[in-house]
């Protein structure tokens, strides 16, 4: 079976595609390619292909890559009903969508807030300094009893 894909040439950091056609088992970079027709430099988005040669290998039932199907489509070369084409109105799954910050809830004038804090925290220090004397009372109360 022949799979219609790009083939990496260019430089290291500057990449250009061949877009060959070859057998499907056959790994890209290597292996016979049956032919090249056309390339694609994804820096300009420029697609040189060649129409007719795309269409007989396609007409033969050579499987193209998904980003081969979207030149193809883009050089305006007919795809068989078989071909996938890739879905273009994908979105996103926002992931975490509770953390966004326009989810969270909005938070009061920070000037108001410390205003009426400020009494509910001087009654639980208050508590807790009473807390604290009722244990030393009871024992204390315990040692004079058997002091008598």
């Amino acid at each position: 079976m022949l799979a219609i894909r790009l083939q990496r040439v260019g430089r290291k950091g500057y990449p250009v595609y061949r877009v060959a056609v070859q057998e499907a088992w056959r790994h890209p970079s290597s292996g016979r390619v049956v032919a090249y027709v056309g390339s694609y430099n994804p820096h300009t988005k420029e697609a040189n292909i060649q129409k007719e040669a795309a269409q007989k290998y396609l007409d033969n039932g050579a499987q193209p890559s998904p980003r081969v199907v979207k030149l193809l489509e883009d050089a305006g070369v007919k795809l068989p009903k078989w071909v996938e084409k890739a879905a273009t109105d994908k979105q996103k799954a926002i992931r975490n969508a509770e953390k966004l910050r326009k989810n969270q809830p909005k938070e009061e004038p920070v000037a108001e807030e410390p205003a009426q804090e400020a009494p509910a925290e001087e009654a639980p220090a208050e508590e807790t300094a009473t807390e604290v004397v009722e244990p030393e009372e009871a024992p204390a109360t315990e040692e004079a009893e058997k002091a008598e």
